[in-house]
């Protein structure tokens, strides 16, 4: 378990202009345990472990309460996750900006009752491309043209 030196020197880069906070579901222990063990504490403004919370995702109110400790509205934030049932679920029903999916799989399909990201990436270092290019980066909004349902 280590950050690649792709995704700790994009880490750097976002944490210059954007507050960023962690989300992760699981028991306290073993979770802090990865946190500690991946230095993720300099990267990230607010960590939140489901198991120190009532909620997890994809409840909005561990979302909110992210974003209360962030201090910035649903609407400025966008979720980054690689699973659509918690992350991007949770991102969508706490009203944040955007969702990008971040799936495990080489050939995502989403179905119809999938919650459906904004933008669908490989890597997490495509992230960049993303928030640099701004809302309108349609080579990477691939998450409606890869559903099996034919829509």
């Amino acid at each position: 378990m280590a950050l690649t030196p792709n995704t700790v020197s994009m880490l750097r880069q976002l944490r210059k202009k954007y507050l960023l906070g962690l989300i992760t579901n699981g028991p306290s222990n073993a979770q802090w345990e990865k946190v500690r063990k991946l230095s993720l504490e300099q990267y990230f403004d607010v960590i939140l472990v489901s198991a120190d919370l009532p909620w997890e995702k994809p409840e909005v109110e561990i979302f909110q309460k992210a974003c209360h400790f962030l201090n910035v509205r649903p609407e400025e934030c966008i979720m980054v996750g690689d699973k659509l049932e918690t992350d991007i679920l949770g991102g969508i029903e706490a009203g944040l900006r955007g969702t990008v999916w971040i799936p495990i799989v080489d050939k995502p399909r989403l179905s119809r009752d999938d919650p459906k990201p904004d933008f669908t990436i490989r890597h997490v270092t495509e992230l960049m491309r993303i928030l640099d290019r701004g809302p309108n980066a349609p080579e990477l909004e691939d998450s409606s043209s890869n559903a099996s349902d034919g829509s």
